[in-house]
């Protein structure tokens, strides 16, 4: 039955109305602009200040103009020096582990993990390498002083892992739930799940402070920033329509971060703390993983779409050199040795295994694998502690 409302009512309906739409506009401040221009902020990132002081807990920085002082060369701890000097190399596509000699260029071992290992990540102190199975929702141990697996625990959808500054928590990155979730470091056990604004979420870094973390988002083609303390995310960023963003490192001094994207052919620049976009270096074809040389000058780039390494000057941000594999191949992630003299590369698609020398990019081996390498670790490192992935250390 229609029922006709008086001038009053609507008038009343109406200021009702437009009070409500007030109250939701002051409330949705963080939400994702509808059409945001690449290279601007979709969410309103809280500001961060380069000033901010460090986050509770975390080692104090070696050189406040270098975050990678505790990376130089030959600095291996006393705690993992006896190590022995092995590359580590999970293959996703036949659930596996291969080890390596980097000194004779032999696989010497290699055994079963579970589904879709992804990375090779070393633990906060050093002492332990977690291998990420991440459709085998586990991860599985090695004992670095015997290069033997160990023992496998439950974790949810570990595509990647990190570690906050501070030690406290693993960060698991579990891509196809778009979540971080934060696991109590020491017993792996979850303390929060937190879903994050985009799509594709895998690689990251941490701030020089140690308060936030930028994280890439591959199938989004954003970037999103989260609070480290708080656990909550700030903000995202657009880079650009059709972007494929993969791996992210933090410029020696802080100021910057770099991040590859596959579909773009290079490496974004962006500036952490304003989040947003200043710069972009091209490099090659499905540009991917990224290493930062040992004395913090050089960054070397993997453009996994061409076989090539693109080397740039982090002082000109310009490529000086590019390095070519014979034949061509397709140069992931990974790592350099201790001395700093070798690259060594999973080669994704080529069941292969690549090493550089760093002097002047000569292919040394290529080593046959398994299935789908990828995210290999070379270990033992230079460093104090590391923050995850397949090889971060400060």
């Amino acid at each position: 039955m229609f029922v006709r409302r008086s001038a009053v009512s609507v008038a009343l309906v109406a200021a009702l109305a437009a009070w409500t739409m007030a109250l939701e506009s002051c409330s949705k401040t963080s939400e994702p602009a509808r059409a945001a221009a690449p290279g601007t902020a979709r969410v309103n990132p809280a500001a961060t200040s380069a000033n901010d002081p460090a986050l509770p807990g975390m080692p104090p920085l070696l050189d406040s103009h270098n975050i990678y002082a505790a990376d130089r060369a030959g600095n291996v701890s006393d705690a993992i020096s006896r190590f022995p000097a092995r590359i580590y190399v999970p293959n996703t596509g036949s659930n596996s582990v291969y080890v390596i000699v980097p000194l004779s260029f032999k696989v010497v071992d290699h055994f079963s993990v579970g589904r879709q290992p992804q990375h090779i990540t070393p633990s906060y102190d050093l002492e332990h390498l977690w291998v990420l199975n991440d459709l085998g929702d586990g991860i599985t141990e090695i004992d670095p002083a015997t290069a033997r697996k160990g023992k496998t625990i439950w974790v949810k959808d570990p595509y990647n892992m990190y570690y906050t500054p501070d030690g406290q928590f693993a960060i698991v990155v579990a891509e196809r739930e778009a979540r971080l979730n934060f696991l109590n470091a020491a017993t792996m056990k979850l303390v929060e799940s937190v879903p994050v604004p985009c799509r594709g979420v895998d690689h990251m870094d941490f701030s020089a402070n140690g308060r936030f973390l930028i994280a890439s988002c591959e199938f989004a083609a954003t970037l999103v920033k989260v609070d480290v303390a708080t656990r909550r995310p700030l903000g995202t960023l657009a880079l650009g329509a059709g972007g494929m963003p993969q791996d992210v490192r933090s410029s020696p001094d802080g100021t910057l971060f770099y991040v590859a994207d596959m579909m773009a052919n290079g490496v974004y620049v962006v500036d952490p703390y304003a989040f947003t976009r200043v710069a972009f270096i091209p490099t090659g074809k499905g540009a991917h993983g990224i290493s930062i040389s040992r004395d913090a000058r050089l960054m070397y780039v993997s453009n996994r779409g061409e076989g090539t390494v693109s080397v740039i000057d982090l002082a000109t941000r310009k490529q000086v050199s590019r390095w070519e594999i014979p034949g061509g191949g397709s140069p992931d992630m990974g790592g350099l040795s201790a001395d700093g003299t070798t690259l060594w590369l999973s080669g994704r698609y080529n069941r292969e295994v690549y090493a550089f020398d760093t002097k002047d990019g000569r292919l040394l081996a290529r080593i046959k694998v398994g299935k789908g390498p990828h995210g290999l670790a070379v270990y033992p490192q230079p460093g104090r502690y590391s923050l995850g992935h397949n090889g971060v250390f400060r």
